[in-house]
């Protein structure tokens, strides 16, 4: 006996009728995909990828600070690197106008006139160590406030900063230099000791001196002192940290050197009576007292051979500050080219994030014009045999 299976007009409708509607919910998923570019439109469709996604984007975010903060740390260094070179260049300038007042035949009111340039100068240093970034930040402030944080008192200028160099955000590059660093932080002297004329010396001058062995200094202080006894001259060499004699009734020639204790120095001019010379151990001493103690040199002497003391120990400590300023021009350089390997990395990273959040969520457009018109025939078909079983009655096999 045959089994016969019978399926119920109402039935065949219901069946007809779901797949309709799954095909075009499908057709109208994919639509909704192609209009958004994206697989994922909402966290159920893949919570895995909707994860994924959301991380990357985060993350991206993130790096989009720092590089936004970067940019920042950039234009401010980029800023104090050429605002250093412009102190550079004045440095240059004043330098020039003290070997000029070192000219002998100069008179008083010509070193006056090169005083007051060397002034200006010495002004339009001091703005530029003042300099602000875009933002109104002292670009060598240190760790210190918006203020100025170099103050012309009148006796000197101080730094009213922190020591230090600041650094924001987390790519840890400085926004600001240590102005404490860069402009009060000058080595007196030749940097290992300085001379300076007693008062009331002015016949005799030196050289800055140098080392000559350097195991034998001993760090303490001295004094050269002067004796002229029927038209011979001799000097005398104590240690005055210790109080003992280092030579005595030396016979002096001018230009020749004085040595004693692993350093010389030549001495000129035709030192009077009682003159003395003191050495002392080099400190450190701002640029701007440099620049202070240069331009008196200039217009206070009232000798040549004053004069030429002032200008040698100036043109030394000149030259100290230059190389002070140079180096923390260099400073400002590196962490420049740090800030653009800094900034390569983030970009890299960038590229990175972007890929990780594309492959989570991005829609394949060929894949998806491909499955939508394949959707889009399944559902025309669909719609067509729903269309014949609806035209389906038990009259039209009725003969």
């Amino acid at each position: 006996m045959s089994s016969i299976t019978r399926l119920g007009t109402a039935n065949t409708y219901d069946n007809a009728l779901r797949q309709l509607t799954t095909r075009q919910s499908q057709l109208s998923k994919l639509q909704e995909q192609l209009t958004a570019g994206k697989t994922i439109l909402r966290p159920s469709d893949d919570p895995t990828g909707a994860a994924q996604a959301e991380r990357a984007r985060t993350r991206m975010a993130r790096v989009d600070t720092d590089q936004r903060a970067l940019e920042v740390q950039r234009n401010a260094m980029a800023t104090a690197e050429s605002t250093l070179g412009d102190a550079v260049k004045a440095m240059q300038d004043f330098r020039a106008l003290a070997v000029q007042a070192g000219n002998t035949a100069l008179t008083a009111a010509d070193r006056a006139s090169i005083a007051q340039q060397m002034t200006t100068l010495r002004d339009q240093i001091l703005g530029l160590a003042n300099e602000k970034d875009s933002n109104g930040q002292p670009l060598f402030g240190g760790l210190g406030s918006t203020a100025a944080p170099f103050v012309d008192q009148g006796s000197g200028v101080t730094f009213d900063g922190v020591a230090g160099q600041a650094a924001t955000g987390t790519v840890s590059v400085p926004a600001t230099l240590d102005g404490h660093a860069t402009w009060m932080n000058v080595p007196t002297g030749n940097g290992v000791f300085a001379i300076a004329q007693a008062p009331g010396t002015s016949t005799v001058y030196t050289d800055a001196g140098q080392v000559t062995n350097p195991s034998a200094l001993t760090g303490d202080s001295y004094s050269i002192t002067f004796s002229v006894t029927g038209g011979v001259t001799t000097y005398d060499v104590m240690n005055t940290s210790t109080g003992t004699a280092v030579a005595s009734a030396q016979p002096y020639a001018a230009g020749q050197a004085i040595a004693f204790d692993g350093l010389s120095l030549v001495a000129k001019g035709t030192p009077a009576n009682g003159a003395a010379l003191q050495v002392s151990p080099s400190t450190t001493t701002s640029l701007f007292g440099v620049l202070d103690s240069a331009i008196a040199g200039v217009r206070d002497a009232t000798s040549s051979g004053a004069v030429a003391q002032n200008i040698a120990q100036a043109l030394v400590q000149v030259d100290a500050g230059l190389a002070r300023l140079q180096a923390s021009r260099g400073v400002a350089g590196d962490l420049l080219n740090r800030v653009d390997d800094i900034a390569g990395r983030q970009e890299n990273r960038s590229i990175q994030l972007e890929a990780d959040r594309s492959r989570a969520e991005d829609l394949d457009m060929v894949k998806g014009l491909s499955d939508f018109q394949t959707q889009q025939t399944a559902y025309s078909a669909a719609l067509g045999s729903y269309a014949q079983i609806q035209k389906q009655s038990l009259f039209n096999f009725i003969g």
